[in-house]
């Protein structure tokens, strides 16, 4: 389009060159003629001479007007016909763009919302997922806690079993090493011994007895812990078949983020193509403002031309009026003009200049009621040349302006009228010549002067920057934005997980008297336990004692077996209460750890805060920075010198204009949108990432509480044996 303009505006520069040159030509031809004219009117050629030369002037000037007329039309035509067809290839052009734009937009906004949707449902299939896995790892890890306590509680049972058979052979051994003598040697105990035996015989039996439904209570304990255990197993491996459709669920989930993730790539991708042909159109769309401003040119040098073609039509219109009225007043009286022919003959000469000067130059600068004895005075040639020269200058005055005076006057004239009329054509072809000086100079400066399009390209280049600024400064705004929100959100999180952290360490029990304190050698668990309680036992000592006790025959079945009982308790009690004390250490290491965590999600707290206060600041800059950029953009558009050049805008353009700013505007807030959307997906597995430790606090909270329990039964425990002992060696 631009090069058609540029071909256009050379071809009518062009034909204006010829037209001018032609009239100069034709101007030189009738000069000549006039002269010789006038030569042949000074030798005497007389009436018939002057006749011809009106008759054959009149003619070539009408022919020469009809010719300007229709040529001047033609053309007319032509650009009318170009002007048409370019104003709706641009409306077409105009309406296309729209259409696309609005397409696009239309189909941006649904990928958008489409990703939107996809991401929330995948993140809510995630949510769901983990919470399961997480709820299935509970159950897994309860389950093994309950499957170890059984399995321990068996081995202890099968322990206590052991130690029962054992006792159970020394008894029977016993009982078949005090059989033996009485058979060997039967009248040498006598009545005494059987007296003595049959207690004791008793007593064993009474002792097998209870063994034997004491084997019997474990053997049925021992059968409903395996039942149990069984069941527990199966329980595992319904969970193991529940988990596995949850971990393939979950493998087909992970594929089908990463395939998600590829298609937002790829919308991404296809995004940057948007826009960049996006910004070529917005270019596009410059060089389309410049072609409507030359198309503006185009036509007001058209109308210029029109108005050039209607005062030459007047003109001559004017001028056969005045030939006929001259024509018709000669007629009148043709007696008295021969004889000033006759007569006077250098008189009638320079009137016939006069005459013929006049009608050469087609004006008339004498007033219809002007007789023809002041045009027999006597002129000089120099007087009849000065004249011919000013009507040839006025000539093209009254063509520019006669239309005006023809609108307003009529078209008959008198003395007066013409005078005024005169008068106002004299300052009109000033003003006019102005006029046409301004043009000329506007069109050299267009077509020829390099510095013209210097500075429209460098205020093209200066609007172009400033866009970019302020497209710049809107989407660290909207970024700074989106981080001032997330932060907001992860201080609201993190401020609500503090709170109840907090509620939690004050509903558990204080942890300052755990207070670790390693086993020296010699020392045990059991007797750190004693002391701590203000209770001083030994317990190697006890240990030793139990064993003397159990070793000595004096005591009775019971109270061996009581004894046997609270040593192999007691061993099992400090093996207890060490392996209490490993978890219980274990636990105070991961308080302490979560303890700093938690400090240190107070320290991540307040530097959010300060991150948000910054942001903040940062904010208000931008704010201030997009609101200089839009004062500065308004100026150079008011004040660049530029715009002095062409028409200032009208409504329509600066709507248009506006509407491209917004969609400009739209276009930078989308983009700042899908990069806090990455900002935010991040943060959101920073989250999960940090939310096992969370969820581990309270299952540590809970098992340290059992621990504690468990270490206060073991010391009641203790203290009940150790009564219940010395309540048995009493004497």
């Amino acid at each position: 389009m631009q090069k058609e303009l540029q071909a256009l505006r050379e071809n009518l520069t062009r034909q204006h060159e010829q037209e001018l040159a032609r009239h100069a030509k034709i101007k030189d031809q009738e000069n000549q003629r006039l002269k010789t004219a006038l030569s042949a009117i000074r030798d005497g050629s007389g009436e018939k001479v002057r006749t011809a030369l009106t008759l054959e002037a009149k003619e070539e000037a009408r022919r020469f007007f009809d010719q300007e007329r229709v040529k001047l039309l033609q053309e007319i035509a032509e650009l009318k016909a170009a002007k048409k067809h370019t104003d709706e290839a641009l409306s077409n052009m105009i309406q296309a763009d729209k259409m696309k734009a609005g397409d696009l937009r239309v189909e941006h906004q649904q990928h958008q919302e489409q990703i939107s949707k996809i991401k929330w449902d995948c993140e809510r299939d995630i949510r769901r997922l983990v919470d399961e896995i997480k709820t299935k790892d509970r159950t897994i890890f309860a389950l093994e806690k309950e499957l170890e306590s059984t399995a321990g509680f068996l081995q202890k049972l099968q322990l206590q079993k052991d130690a029962l058979d054992e006792q159970l052979f020394l008894v029977k051994e016993a009982e078949c090493g005090l059989g033996s003598p009485k058979r060997e040697i039967p009248g040498r105990a006598g009545d005494g011994a059987e007296h003595c035996g049959s207690p004791d015989l008793r007593r064993n039996q009474r002792r097998i007895a209870e063994l034997n439904s004491t084997i019997r209570k474990l053997e049925d304990r021992n059968s409903l812990l395996a039942d149990e255990r069984n069941e527990l197993l199966k329980r595992v491996r319904e969970a193991e078949k529940q988990c596995k459709p949850l971990l393939d669920k979950n493998k087909l989930m992970n594929k089908r983020n990463d395939d998600l993730t590829q298609t937002i790539q790829k919308l991404e991708e296809k995004l940057k193509s948007l826009a960049k042909e996006n910004l070529e159109m917005k270019l596009k769309s410059l060089n389309d403002l410049d072609q409507a401003h030359d198309d503006q040119e185009i036509a007001f040098l058209k109308l210029q031309v029109l108005e050039q073609q209607n005062i030459i039509d007047e003109l001559t219109r004017v001028k056969e009026k005045l030939l006929r009225k001259k024509r018709h007043k000669r007629s009148s009286r043709p007696i008295k003009r021969h004889i000033v022919v006759d007569t006077f003959f250098g008189y009638d000469e320079e009137s016939m200049d006069s005459e013929t000067s006049s009608v050469a130059s087609f004006r008339m600068d004498r007033t219809p009621a002007t007789p023809d004895e002041d045009l027999d005075e006597g002129l000089a040639n120099e007087e009849s040349e000065l004249r011919f020269r000013q009507l040839t200058r006025e000539y093209q005055a009254l063509q520019r302006a006669y239309a005006l005076l023809q609108e307003q006057k009529g078209g008959i004239l008198d003395a007066e009228m013409e005078a005024k009329a005169h008068e106002q054509l004299q300052a009109d072809v000033l003003r006019y010549k102005a006029k046409i000086e301004d043009l000329e100079k506007e069109l050299t400066m267009k077509g020829q002067d390099s510095k013209w399009v210097e500075e429209k390209q460098l205020f093209l280049r200066r609007n172009q920057e400033l866009l970019e600024k302020v497209e710049k400064v809107e989407s660290e705004n909207s970024r700074l934005q989106q981080e001032l929100q997330d932060s907001k959100d992860q201080n609201e999180l993190l401020e609500f997980r503090i709170l109840e952290l907090e509620e939690r360490e004050r509903k558990s029990p204080p942890f300052n008297h755990l207070r670790m304190h390693p086993f020296s050698e010699g020392v045990s668990a059991l007797q750190i336990y004693c002391m701590k309680e203000g209770v001083k036992v030994q317990y190697e000592h006890l240990i030793k004692l139990l064993d003397i006790l159990g070793d000595n025959g004096n005591l009775r079945n019971e109270e061996q077996v009581a004894i046997i009982q609270a040593s192999t308790v007691l061993s099992l009690a400090e093996k207890w209460i060490q392996q209490i004390e490993g978890t219980e250490a274990a636990l105070h290491q991961k308080m302490m750890d979560l303890e700093i965590e938690m400090e240190m999600f107070c320290k991540q707290k307040g530097y959010l805060e300060e991150e948000l206060d910054y942001r903040k600041q940062a904010l208000d800059q931008a704010y201030m920075q997009i609101q200089e950029l839009e004062a500065t953009l308004y100026n150079a558009l008011q004040q660049d010198k530029v715009i002095k050049y062409g028409e200032p805008l009208n409504e329509l353009q600066r709507d248009e204009l506006r509407t491209a700013v917004e969609k400009l505007r739209r276009q930078m807030l989308r983009k700042s949108r899908e990069y806090d959307c990455q900002i935010l997906q991040e943060r959101m597995e920073l989250l999960h990432q940090a939310s096992p430790l969370t969820l581990s606090l309270p299952l540590s909270l809970s098992l340290l509480l059992l621990l504690l329990h468990l270490s206060f039964f073991l010391q009641f425990l203790f203290l009940f044996l150790f009564f219940s002992l010395a309540f048995i060696l009493w004497p």
